[in-house]
């Protein structure tokens, strides 16, 4: 499969290598130029293009870049076929991304960033810490292999997603529609929790809406506390205490 991703971070990085190793044909871009990710793509197998590149000829478009970002890519997409899969990885933190009335309101963010991209995305790959995605995989039938959350409203658009995140070591989810997607949004007892198939299941069902911005805010204030030094396993199981 031809893939274009745009966001050569931690996540896209680490996905663009994965899937590579899977076979796929990938082009990584970033908002910086190809030349400032040629070593990485040398190293990953991947080709180094512009954005405009990235999305040109592809069967899959991965979007990886910060949430408040997402606006800018709309002229970008706007000459994409409707056929092209397009997947966003993003969370929205306002410490960050600065607060956006409408997702602060409620509307989910994967919806919002369809709007200001002007195409309907699938929510994929956005609900696990970067370490967990480079380090976690297992094969497929494994009985601790972790499960993720895959939210969409086309059927077809969502099974592709649902064998890349396969492909990359995980067993993917059908989590419902894209307006459903607040179930795995930060601060959910989905997000970053590295849980099995049914305990995946049973974590999206508790999930708490109103509750979610608030443990959001309250996980990244203790993450980012002066002094504080967290391992990945502990990362882990704060968030599993606050959203339980």
């Amino acid at each position: 499969m031809k893939i274009g991703i745009i966001g050569a971070g931690n996540i896209g990085a680490t996905l663009a290598r994965k899937l590579a190793a899977c076979g796929h044909e990938v082009k990584l871009a970033n908002s910086k130029g190809p030349q400032s990710i040629q070593n990485l793509a040398n190293e990953i197998g991947v080709q180094a293009v512009a954005k405009e590149e990235a999305v040109s000829e592809v069967d899959v478009v991965i979007l990886s870049i910060p949430f408040a970002k997402y606006p800018d890519l709309k002229q970008t997409l706007s000459h994409v076929p409707e056929k092209v899969v397009v997947i966003d990885t993003s969370n929205y933190y306002p410490g960050r991304d600065g607060a956006i009335k409408e997702v602060d309101d409620g509307k989910p963010e994967s919806v919002w960033v369809s709007e200001q991209i002007g195409r309907p995305v699938i929510k994929a790959w956005n609900a696990l810490l970067a370490a967990t995605l480079a380090d976690k995989g297992q094969p497929a039938g494994s009985s601790t292999r972790i499960a993720l959350p895959v939210a969409g409203d086309d059927i077809k658009a969502e099974a592709i997603a649902q064998d890349l995140v396969e492909d990359t070591g995980f067993t993917a989810l059908a989590a419902g529609s894209l307006e459903s997607s607040w179930h795995q949004q930060p601060g959910t007892p989905a997000y970053c929790t590295e849980l099995t198939l049914p305990e995946l299941k049973s974590a999206l069902c508790a999930a708490d809406k109103l509750r979610a911005p608030q443990n959001r805010d309250a996980l990244l204030a203790q993450f980012m506390a002066p002094g504080s030094q967290f391992t990945h396993e502990q990362i882990v199981a704060t968030n599993r205490a606050m959203t339980a």
